[in-house]
C-alpha cells in the first residue's frame, strides 16, 4: 500500500551528507587503519562464503527497495521531496531497506577483503546514518505524512 501527498510540498529532509558517502568515509577508514595497524587476519574462507551471503543479500534488499519507490514515482534520494509513504515489501519489516542494504553490502566487502578494522567501525558508521540521516528523515516523513507516517513509524522497527 502507498499513500499520495500533496504534489505542491515541494520541502525535503534536509539531508546534508549522502548517506552512502558516510559508508564509504567509514571503510576507508577502517582500510587505512588495517594497514597502519592490523588487528586480525579472518579465516579466507568463511569469510569470503559470509562475504557473498551479506551482499547478495544487501544488494537484493537496495535494489528492491528502489525498485518499489520507482514504482510509486517519488524520489529515494533524500534531498528530493517526497510524495508517496512506501509500507510495503521490505518497508513491512524495516522502515529504512536501503540503509541495511548497504549495511549489508559494507559488511560483506570488509569480510571480503579481511578489513576488520571496518567491521569495528560498522557500528559507528549506522550512528552517524542514525543521527545524520534517519532522524532528519523521520522528522520530515512526520511532518509531511502526519498520523500515517506515525502509526507505520510504531508499527515496524527502524532497522531490523
Amino acid at each position: 500500500m502507498a499513500t499520495k501527498s500533496d504534489p505542491n510540498n515541494l520541502d525535503h529532509a534536509d539531508v546534508r551528507i549522502p548517506p552512502p558517502l558516510i559508508y564509504v568515509a567509514g571503510f576507508v577508514l577502517g582500510l587505512a587503519l588495517e594497514r597502519f595497524l592490523p588487528v586480525l587476519v579472518l579465516p579466507k574462507i568463511p569469510s569470503r562464503v559470509a562475504a557473498v551471503l551479506c551482499i547478495a543479500l544487501g544488494v537484493t534488499i537496495a535494489v528492491w527497495s528502489v525498485g518499489l519507490f520507482r514504482r510509486e514515482r517519488t524520489s529515494f534520494v533524500p534531498i528530493n521531496p517526497a510524495t508517496t509513504l512506501v509500507i510495503y515489501g521490505p518497508y513491512r519489516f524495516t522502515r529504512n531497506p536501503m540503509y541495511l542494504g548497504l549495511v549489508c553490502v559494507y559488511l560483506g566487502i570488509s569480510l571480503w577483503f579481511g578489513i576488520f578494522w571496518a567491521l569495528i567501525l560498522l557500528p559507528a558508521v549506522m550512528a552517524l546514518i542514525q543521527r545524520y540521516v534517519i532522524i532528519r528523515e523521520e522528522q520530515y516523513l512526520e511532518r509531511k505524512f502526519g498520523g500515517e507516517y506515525l502509526k507505520y513509524k510504531a508499527d515496524v522497527r527502524r532497522w531490523i
